[in-house]
């Protein structure tokens, strides 16, 4: 971030520079456009010059334009004012403007401030604050003049400089008057428009002090303005108002109203508008101006009249009228005008209490102190003298012209600031505020400067004060008005009338004061209004109401028509209506509230209601209440305060109604309106007849019901409750014969208990009309009943339900002890034949009964089935003597009649479905007798010995059974035997004691007798006996024998369907099961066992026939059996059971170990069901039935010493002797085998599990211990290595290859995954590692050593390792104990063979996984992302040497430079560091140098360097040779290295020139290692060729052929090359993929030493070749050949630095060729250069190596991918 800048001490250092100071300069011109710029008004001149006169207090100002005339229009020759004039109007230009006034002359300061721009007024009561008002007369006018007393000043221009001078008049040029002149700029200016400058000048004469205003143009006086005053009267401020701004900057002191008169006198061409004809003497393509006004623009807006609507005759009116005035203006265009109007001004004084502070700050805006006191006016117009001023307009133009349309303030008033501003007040009154600060261009009023705005919205709030103070005044004077009216009527109460009288004047009050939005700011608005209703204390106004002039909080706002209410004073609605906008407002501010319920219920309290009022009020509140405007609560209120009287036609007789008693409401679906009705509780239907019933029910009330109005009519009968008797229903036959058919209406929709009480309350009282007289209603009969003449029948009743009338017992029949008395008595005979009376047979009475069925009584019906008045038949067909009940008789049949029952006596043919036979069986007369009957008449005649009757009885009983509907269950609830057996004629049982099928004789059961079979099911008898029952007999009597058992289990077998689970298990568990028993006796013994225990088949071929039981029934019987629980063969659980319980029976049952071994591993395979069983599982583990096995030693064998002593080995034998088996418990010596190491120490000591899996977790979950448990292993751990390199390879390959492992295993059976080992398991090399193993029991023990253990918290000495460690011995360790330590730590069940596949997996390179499938991409990934991260660090290397490089050829060339200032610079200039022999130099031409630097370089090789290159072959050395001599590459030994570049030429290069700079050196090796690069040719193929060098004698340029292709890359990023004579490269690979790996590591040792690329190394391998590397193209090639038979076998042991150095050797020799081509003596310049440079890096590397011991790098680490 940028240094801070202190800005004040470098503002401090300018102002004390020694610079000239120089001054601001201004361009006044441009000054004065900017200024003027902002001055967007039409009249700005003229309004700045008339402030100026009333600031200097004149009284009168003179306008006048001269023109000059049309220079294309000729003068008219006609010399008639009008024409002149009319003529100066349309063509004439503006030449000259003088401004005149009469008030006081300049003094010195004016005119001094005349000339300065921006000083402004200094007067804090005069408007002037900018001081650039007076500058606006340069907007037209180029060099104005002002004269005024007895002086004068003239403005000029020089350039854009403004000038003036002043001149002292002499005493003729002297004037009383100022005058301002100027001459326009421009000689085309237009005349202005007459008319809205006419309007300009009334609203500016408004306020300012002027009372006179005339308007000239040349000698034509246009206009003339007058403004009279009257004297003002004090406005009474009231006490609730607050006088202060919300800020207190101002205070109303006090307001004077008073009434200002304006009069204007115009010429008529004010208002005209010349035709369209009279424009086309214009010239020049001009508009015709009348005023300067486009007369185009008037004819438009006068036909736009017609455009929307030509048929409307009001516009056709308007245009008519239009015209009409026109052209009475053009007949006169000289004449005048003249017009009144008359304003209301309220002057309020206004003190400000303004701090220093802000004065200053205000001061310094305006350029002037604020004012102590000052001004607010507003101006409204009074609705009288708006009336009285339309009265006063004069003249023909007086309709056509209207002067003062911008006085009044019809719509929306102006802001004025002494002349009226763009700024509206939002209300309809001006005001005019002196002292508001404006904009520049006072045009708008500034509310965005700081103290500014406060200043100019303190102003404003105080204007809104005095609005509200003006409104006091109008609402008084309002007030005065009504109080006169009252007066003069001798009234002290306000009537509507009174009230519609000042209507009209409130409503054009209300909306002066009614706010809307400002334009252009709405703030103005918004602080005036809210200055208005916020300034009074108390939230209340005066406002007119229905009861006169009230505070706003004593009038409502009647939102509805409430005319019961009228005392309520309630705003008049014209005014809500037409005042809407100030209604709002006092809603808004919460000043006037809606009528509420308090109201109302204050009213009714009050007075009583009249019955039109009444019905109002309820209509009213049913509907509020209806739509839950109002609540039960109000509404109960609300109704108990109310009274009212009903008007019943006569005065006398009106009834008081108290709403508050009031419970019900009249129905007139229910009950007719003119029905009497309980008068205190339900009000008159005519009341309520306008509500609806929802209404009346959200009242509170209930529809009236009938129950409720038939009791009180019934209780006010007998002249209670004042009823008279024509409406007593005991009394009045007619009024019965009105409320009975109501009652009658409404039976139907009346609930059980309603209609029990409407019987109750009738039926014991005479209200039944009949033609003997009232009458009770069990006393009255239907006039259907007519046997007899004296009975009482019901009359002018027709339109009552009969049903209405028979529920309140209304007899439709005649009584039955009548009918017993008159028809049932013996005759009577009389000498009067007619007279004589029969008796009625049974017969008769039935006819006569079934006729009137219907109608009889249920307590006459049950009478006649209680009563015997029927006889039955007689033999002899006569009827007997003695009656029956009807229901003790039978239909007659002859059927019947065989089988000797009772049936009815009949005289006559009884029809089948005639009325009769439906009444008898109404009664109950039977058609045929019941099963009961005819079991007991079945019964009776076998014990009677009546065979023939019983058969025929049974067949009856049979044939009849679904024609007569008789029920079988019946039959079998009978307790009487009657069914005949087979076997006993005589005999007889129960329908439920028999059954059909005859196999249930093997049961014990009876069978019915064989012709009845077909009708055994209607006679109640089943085809089986119950399954149940079967099943007792069958375990109460089990079969004895092998044949009946066949039969009963075969019968049973039919009936498995009905065998449920439950008999099911009930059997399984039952011993009936007949088993011969296993003995070796002849007669074998019959034992009867379960189901369950018994076994199907012969037993013959099941493996268990020993140990279970089996039989064999048959297949059907055997059906059953199985159902009952029998098995084929024993299921586990069983199995399970058997061998716990007789363990050693089984085992030698079985006879082999093998078969006992199946056993238990089908029971472990269950052992998820058997588990359940909670006391077998107790029984197993308690069992000694698990089999075991231990190995007996051979004699001969060496044992663990079995005292605790420590045997050192034991060996083992594929022949270890005998293996025992034996029984055993799971917790006592059986041991699960899960270390096989282990097992083979100490096998033949335990009793061991079978070695298989399952069985292995059936023995754990049966309580058995594992080995490992069982062997205590104590570890016998040497010092930690010094050197863990070890461990960091060995934990870097079990990280690689761990997740190979882990993904074939299941995921329940790993311990810890991947993950978890790399972050937790730490490997650590010791020098020494054993482990002692101790077995619990017996206490045997040894002692084995081991190359790794893995263990948890493992203590060495006074060190704690935390955790899982893997320890591991240095050198080779055996991977087997690493893969068996780490199976133990991986995994829950480690087996043996998952050591091994894990062996494998740490022992196999990549390359022969991926063949076997394994998917090693990701490790080849990683290595890959390593390669990159070492071929960064090697650029950073190389980045580091160049740099330094640099650094010291800088140094050398500075040296070089001062040396070669004091010597001789060389003929032949040569690069610094060059060697003679460099292609740079021989391309200059440079020859090569003696042989004596040559014999230097050979004295070179005689140092330490020349040693180890002799000794490694670099030159003609015997010992490395003789190495070679058999590697198969023929009599001589190849050379150590060779070049190739077959195309090319040899050129010998001499050595570099004594004096190098050494940094010249480096960089050229730097240049050489950075030049090396990858070959990217899949194949490299070369000529042979030989060039014998003549300057050297030890080397050979051999060139051998070469034709080797890629096949290989190893993990590291090394290509490899074979020969492509190579028969089998596959099989190469695979058996040479560890020695190439660690060959690759042996040259990125050697590279990375000197930031070599790796990618420029490549691995080549040609059995034929005697190349031990070649630079091809400045690519690096090695033969692996020669590693192989040279170093491979001292790399795998750990010995690399002879290779490293080797090879390092060979590397700096082919990276020379990157500089010199040949092997001269150059080349082995830079070869030995090379090993100087590195030698350091080198030696640091081969001992690193030589610290390492025995370590090697493992080939399994990496991989090879094609």
């Amino acid at each position: 971030m940028a240094t801070p800048i202190n800005f004040n001490a470098l503002r401090a250092q300018a102002m004390g520079s020694s610079q000239e100071e120089e001054a601001v300069t201004v361009n006044t011109r441009a000054l004065i456009d900017k200024v003027l710029a902002r001055y967007s008004g039409e009249w700005t001149v003229l309004r700045e010059l008339l402030q100026n006169a009333a600031d200097a207090t004149a009284s009168k100002v003179v306008i006048k334009f001269e023109t000059l005339p049309s220079l294309t229009v000729p003068v008219p020759q006609n010399s008639e004012s009008s024409t002149i004039l009319s003529h100066t109007l349309l063509h004439h230009t503006l030449k000259r403007l003088i401004v005149s006034n009469d008030g006081n002359q300049f003094g010195p300061n004016d005119w001094a401030r005349l000339k300065r721009i921006a000083e402004g007024n200094p007067d804090e009561t005069k408007i002037g604050a900018f001081g650039v008002g007076f500058y606006s007369v340069f907007a037209d006018c180029e060099e104005p003049f002002v004269r005024s007393g007895n002086e004068a000043m003239a403005f000029y221009w020089k350039k854009d400089s403004l000038f003036t001078r002043r001149l002292k008049l002499s005493e003729q040029q002297t004037s009383l008057e100022t005058n301002f002149v100027l001459d326009y700029r421009s000689s085309t200016s237009p005349i202005p428009k007459i008319l809205p400058l006419c309007q300009f000048l009334a609203s500016s004469i408004t306020f300012v002090g002027l009372t006179q205003v005339e308007l000239w143009i040349d000698d034509f006086r246009l206009l003339t303005l007058t403004k009279l005053t009257a004297p003002g009267a004090e406005v009474k401020i009231p006490r609730a108002l607050v006088t202060r701004t919300h800020e207190g900057l101002f205070r109303v002191e006090s307001v004077v109203r008073e009434t200002a008169q304006l009069e204007a006198k115009w010429l008529n061409i004010v208002a005209w508008k010349p035709k369209a004809a009279s424009i086309s003497i214009c010239g020049g393509g001009q508009s015709a101006v009348v005023g300067g006004a486009p007369s185009t623009q008037s004819l438009r807006s006068f036909f736009s009249r017609f455009s929307q609507n030509s048929n409307n005759a009001a516009v056709e009116k308007v245009a008519r009228e239009e015209q009409e005035a026109q052209e009475a203006i053009a007949e006169d265009l000289v004449g005048e005008s003249k017009a009144t109007v008359f304003l209301h001004v309220n002057t309020a004084i206004i003190s400000a209490n303004i701090n220093a502070a802000f004065s200053v700050e205000l001061e310094r805006a305006t350029k002037k102190p604020p004012p102590k006191t000052t001004k607010i006016a507003v101006l409204t117009s009074s609705f009288d003298e708006k009336a009285a001023s339309t009265t006063t307009v004069t003249g023909t133009a007086s309709k056509a012209t209207d002067i003062f349309v911008s006085v009044l303030p019809s719509k929306s008033g102006r802001i004025f600031i002494g002349f009226p501003t763009h700024q509206t007040t939002g209300l309809s009154a001006h005001i005019s505020a002196q002292s508001v600060i404006p904009t520049v261009e006072r045009e708008s009023i500034d509310l965005n400067a700081r103290y500014v705005r406060t200043w100019n919205s303190e102003m404003l709030r105080a204007a809104g004060i005095v609005c509200r103070i003006a409104w006091s005044g109008e609402i008084t004077s309002l007030k005065q008005k009504l109080s006169t009216s009252l007066k003069g009527s001798g009234r002290t109460k306000v009537n509507a009338d009174d009230v519609a009288k000042v209507v009209p004047e409130a409503i054009h009050m209300l909306n002066q004061f009614t706010f809307r939005e400002s334009t252009p700011s709405s703030q103005v608005a918004t602080l005036v209004e809210e200055a208005f209703w916020t300034c009074s204390h108390t939230a209340t106004i005066e406002i007119l109401s229905s009861c006169g002039i009230m505070p706003s909080q004593d009038v409502r706002m009647a939102t509805e028509d409430l005319t019961f209410v009228s005392g309520i004073p309630v705003l008049p609605p014209e005014v809500i209506k037409q005042a809407s906008g100030f209604v709002k407002k006092l809603m808004d501010y919460g000043i006037i509230t809606d009528i509420t319920t308090g109201d109302i219920k204050k009213e009714l309290e009050r007075q009583a209601l009249t019955e039109k009022q009444l019905v109002e009020f309820l209509r009213w509140i049913g509907h509020k209440a209806k739509i839950n405007e109002v609540d039960q609560v109000i509404v109960r209120s609300l109704l108990d305060v109310t009274v009212a009287n009903e008007d019943n036609g006569d005065i006398n007789q009106e009834r008081l109604i108290v709403l508050g008693g009031i419970k019900n409401f009249i129905n007139p679906s229910r009950i007719p309106g003119n029905v009497p009705v309980p008068p205190d509780t339900t009000l008159s239907f005519k009341l309520t007849k306008n509500l609806d019933k929802v209404e009346l029910e959200a009242l509170g009330w209930e529809d009236l019901q009938i129950v409720p109005w038939l009791r009180w009519l019934v209780e006010s009968a007998g002249g209670r409750a004042g009823v008279s008797k024509e409406q007593d229903l005991t009394m009045s036959p007619t009024f019965a014969a009105v409320i009975l058919p109501i009652l009658s209406k409404q039976w139907d929709g009346l609930s059980q208990s309603s209609k029990t009480t409407v019987i109750e309350l009738l039926r014991t009282r005479t209200v039944i009309p009949t033609r003997l007289g009232m009458r009770l209603p069990t006393e009255a009969y239907f006039p259907t009943v007519k046997i007899f003449d004296d009975l009482p029948v019901i009359t002018g009743l027709q339109s009552v339900k009969e049903k209405f009338l028979a529920a309140l017992g209304v007899r439709k029949t005649i009584e039955l002890g009548l009918v017993f008395e008159r028809l049932l008595a013996p005759p009577k005979y009389s000498a009067d034949a007619s007279l004589a009376r029969p008796a009625w047979s049974h017969t008769d009475l039935i006819k006569y009964l079934a006729s009137v069925r219907s109608d009889i009584p249920l307590a006459d019906v049950q009478r006649l089935r209680n009563t015997a008045i029927c006889p039955s038949e007689m033999g002899n067909g006569r009827p007997s003597e003695q009656r029956y009940c009807v229901s003790e008789l039978l239909e007659p049949n002859e059927t019947l009649r065989s089988l000797g029952l009772p049936l009815l006596y009949w005289p006559s043919l009884l029809r089948p479905g005639s009325e009769e036979v439906k009444f008898l069986s109404f009664l109950g007369l039977k058609p045929f007798p019941t099963v009961a009957e005819l079991i007991l008449l079945i019964a009776s005649a076998k014990s009677n010995g009546d065979l023939a009757l019983s058969d025929r009885a049974l067949k009856y009983f049979a044939n009849f059974h679904f024609q007569n509907t008789y029920s079988i269950d019946e039959t079998k609830a009978t307790k009487i035997p009657f069914l005949p057996i087979e076997g006993d004629p005589k005999a007889s049982v129960l329908p439920t004691q028999c059954y059909t099928n005859e196999n249930a004789t093997l049961m014990g059961f009876q069978v019915l007798r064989k012709d009845l079979h077909p009708h055994a099911a209607r006679l109640g008898v089943d085809v089986n006996p119950p399954i149940l029952d079967c099943v007792n007999r069958l375990t109460q009597n089990p079969p004895e024998d092998k044949r009946i058992a066949m039969q009963v289990f075969g019968y049973m077998s039919t009936r498995l369907n009905e065998l449920n689970s439950r008999l099911s298990e009930m059997l399984s568990q039952i011993s009936f099961v007949p088993v011969l028993g296993k003995t070796s006796s002849v007669q074998a013994s019959i034992k009867h066992l379960p189901p369950r225990l018994c076994f199907l088949g012969t037993g013959q071929d099941e493996q268990y026939r020993e140990v279970f039981d089996y039989v064999d029934f048959g297949s059907t019987a055997n059906s059953f059996l199985l159902r009952c629980g029998s098995k084929h063969e024993p299921s586990p659980l069983e199995l399970a059971r058997v061998v716990v319980r007789e363990p050693a029976r089984v085992f030698t049952v079985f006879e082999s170990p093998d078969r006992y071994l199946e056993l238990l591993r089908t029971l472990a395979g269950s052992w998820s069901n058997l588990k359940k069983d909670k006391a077998l599982v107790k029984d197993m583990k308690n069992a000694s039935f698990l089999l075991g096995f231990k190995d007996v030693m051979s004699q001969g064998k060496t044992a663990p010493n079995m005292n605790g002593n420590t045997a050192d080995t034991y060996a083992e034998d594929d022949n270890i002797g005998v293996r025992t088996y034996e029984l055993a418990t799971a917790d006592q010596v059986v041991v699960i085998v899960d270390d096989v190491i282990n097992y083979n120490l100490f096998r033949g000591n335990f009793l061991a599990a079978p070695m298989e899996e399952e069985l292995e977790d059936f023995y754990i979950a049966l309580g058995a211990t594992t080995l490992s448990y069982m062997v205590e292993q104590k570890l016998l751990l040497g010092q930690p290595n010094d050197d863990q390199r070890d461990a960091a390879k060995l934990e870097k390959l079990i990280s690689e290859r761990i997740k190979l492992f882990l993904h074939e295993i299941p995921s329940d059976h790993v311990r810890y995954n991947a993950t978890w080992i790399e972050k937790n398991l730490c490997i650590i090399v010791v020098k020494s590692l054993a482990i002692k193993k101790s077995l619990k029991l017996p206490n045997i023990s040894l002692t084995q050593a081991t190359t790794a253990f893995q263990g948890k918290n493992i203590k060495l000495s006074s060190r704690t390792f935390p955790g899982h460690t893997l320890f591991v011995t240095p050198g080779i360790h055996d991977l087997y104990d690493v893969g068996q330590a780490l199976s133990h730590l991986l995994l829950t069940r480690p087996k043996a063979q998952h050591a091994i596949t894990l062996t494998v997996l740490l022992d196999t390179d990549l390359y022969k996984l991926r063949a076997r499938g394994y998917n090693v991409e990701r490790i080849l990934q990683k290595k890959a992302a390593e390669n990159k991260v070492a071929e960064e660090q090697r650029k950073r290397q190389l980045e580091e040497e160049q740099k330094t490089i640099n650094e010291q050829a800088a140094n050398n060339i500075s040296q070089l430079q001062i040396r070669n200032s004091t010597s001789q610079q060389p003929e032949h200039p040569i690069m610094p560091g060059l060697f003679p022999d460099s292609p740079d130099r021989l391309s200059r031409g440079a020859r090569p140098q003696s042989s004596e630097n040559d014999s230097m370089i050979d004295q070179r090789r005689g140092g330490f360097f020349g040693v180890i290159t002799r000794a490694l072959g670099g030159e003609d050395g015997g010992n490395r040779r003789s190495q070679l001599a058999n590697t198969g590459g023929g009599a001589q030994p190849p050379p150590p290295y060779s070049q190739d570049d077959p195309d090319g030429t040899i050129e010998t290069h001499t050595p570099p020139q004594p004096g190098t700079a050494p940094h010249q050196l480096q960089q050229n090796l730097i240049n050489a290692i950075k030049s090396s690069r990858s070959y990217n040719s899949s194949s490299v193929v070369s000529n042979p060729a030989t060039n014998y060098v003549r300057e050297t004698q030890t080397f050979c340029d051999a060139k051998p052929a070469q034709n080797i292709s890629f096949i290989a890359q190893t993990s590291m990023g090394i290509n490899i090359y074979l020969s492509n004579t190579m028969a089998d490269k596959n099989k190469f690979m695979e058996e040479r993929s560890s020695a190439l790996e660690s060959f690759a590591a042996i040259l990125i040792d050697c590279a990375d030493t000197i930031a070599l690329a790796r990618k420029s190394l490549h691995i080549f391998h040609d059995h034929q070749s005697n190349t031990i590397a070649f630079n091809h193209n400045k690519a690096l090639f090695f033969n692996y050949r020669y590693f192989e038979d040279l170093h491979f076998a001292n790399v795998r042991k750990g010995k690399k630095s002879e290779a490293i150095i080797y090879w390092f050797v060979v590397l700096c020799h082919e990276l020379a060729h990157n500089l010199v081509a040949d092997h001269s003596s150059a080349h082995s310049y830079y070869t030995e250069s090379f090993l100087i440079q590195y030698f350091t890096k080198i030696a640091v590397k081969i001992g690193s190596t030589l610290q390492d011991g025995e370590w090697s790098r493992d080939a399994n680490n990496t991989s090879l991918l094609d």
